[in-house]
């Protein structure tokens, strides 16, 4: 299986630059810590599943978690729209045409993963649920809807607890924004043992939160500006290769955008704590699929940067890489197309009296755990 995710990856795995980076501090992911194991995920007492937006970046991302986990199913869906029906994936050997995606897709249809779009997704969404699907959804249509789990599986499972397969009610699941996802995997484990009070993110995002068609731009700019050419700005509106700036969600009446929103309130409904105090500013970086975040917090009991250390190392999906003699700490290069998020730079804030301030710095693979990993975990959970 080729896809626009697995044909970037030369530009951040291949090459000297890219090799000079240790491996040692990553725990194993399933694909490479059992190489020789016998596939058992296509089982007939399985769940049947279905993967809607099969053809984008993160739809051919949830396949190849679902692969690298030997995710147990009995059959498999693969959905798009009516224009790529007819495309040909092969997933474990086998041969999946894709169907086009419409309201009788999920009869017998126990899982459905959807990456397609937030209208897509409020289109479908509660049709699939509706024909007893539980669906995990990727978009922003559900997150903040009250009756709907917003679920980071090492953070808040109990979220959707209530949610059963095979009990014949359907289910929508949201999956949180990538940016989200990354800096609670780091911040829960603190905020569990000191409360935090106020956390300030800072956020430099990779072009694979805007698609395949935004990768592909930055690595099609990178050549013009070298060549002297003028770059192709069909994705965003200015130059992205050797540039950063802020991120391209819509402005806000209050002067934030909705990237930096949906952060603030996320938090505030995974934490389920609606006084906690969240700001947040999102930056594009010319970063090809893996997310960095410059997070502040203040607690409300004491907590100094050792024993915070100690917590990360122990946090589920959570790897320290925080080497001051070596000036060595998390990049993005290191994490992408790895499951665990990457925490460093942790040091206690000198602005704030006593231990009640830290400062780290974390990255995380945006296609991966900021997206179809989360998707899988949650799927996982309801086996």
């Amino acid at each position: 299986m080729q896809s626009a995710a697995v044909a970037h990856r030369h530009f951040l795995d291949g090459g000297a630059a890219a090799s000079s980076f240790p491996l040692s501090h990553f725990k194993p992911t399933p694909s490479t810590a059992r190489p020789f194991s016998v596939r058992m995920s296509l089982r007939e007492d399985a769940p049947s599943l279905a993967v809607v937006g099969v053809t984008g970046a993160v739809g051919q991302e949830f396949l190849s978690v679902l692969s690298d986990r030997s995710f147990p199913h009995r059959s498999i869906k693969m959905l798009a729209s009516k224009r790529s029906a007819g495309k040909k994936y092969t997933f474990e050997d086998n041969e999946y045409v894709v169907e086009e995606l419409t309201g009788d897709s999920f009869k017998d249809v126990d899982i459905a993963l959807f990456s397609a779009g937030g209208s897509i997704s409020k289109e479908f969404g509660p049709i699939a649920a509706n024909c007893g699907s539980v669906v995990v959804d990727n978009s922003s249509a559900f997150r903040m809807d009250d009756s709907v789990p917003l679920v980071i599986p090492e953070v808040n499972p109990d979220a959707m607890a209530h949610i059963k397969l095979g009990s014949g009610k359907g289910a929508l699941i949201a999956n949180p924004n990538c940016s989200t996802i990354i800096c609670l995997m780091a911040a829960t484990p603190l905020h569990r043992r000191a409360k935090v009070l106020r956390m300030v993110v800072s956020t430099y995002q990779a072009a694979s939160g805007a698609g395949a068609a935004a990768m592909e731009e930055l690595e099609l700019q990178t050549r013009e500006v070298l060549e002297g050419k003028r770059p192709t700005c069909k994705i965003f509106k200015q130059q992205y290769a050797f540039n950063l700036f802020s991120h391209n969600a819509p402005i806000l009446p209050n002067g934030y955008n909705e990237e930096e929103m949906k952060l603030v309130k996320e938090t505030r409904k995974i934490w389920n704590c609606k006084d906690i105090k969240v700001t947040a500013t999102c930056i594009r970086v010319p970063v090809m699929r893996a997310h960095a975040e410059s997070v502040n917090l203040q607690f409300a009991s004491p907590l100094d940067e050792n024993e915070a250390r100690d917590i990360l190392k122990k946090a589920p999906g959570v790897v320290v890489i925080d080497d001051r003699a070596s000036n060595h700490f998390p990049t993005p290069l290191e994490v992408s197309n790895k499951d665990d998020v990457a925490v460093g730079r942790i040091r206690r804030d000198e602005s704030q009296d006593g231990n009640y301030g830290l400062d780290i710095f974390v990255c995380g693979d945006q296609i991966r755990k900021g997206a179809a990993l989360n998707a899988v975990q949650i799927a996982e959970l309801l086996l």
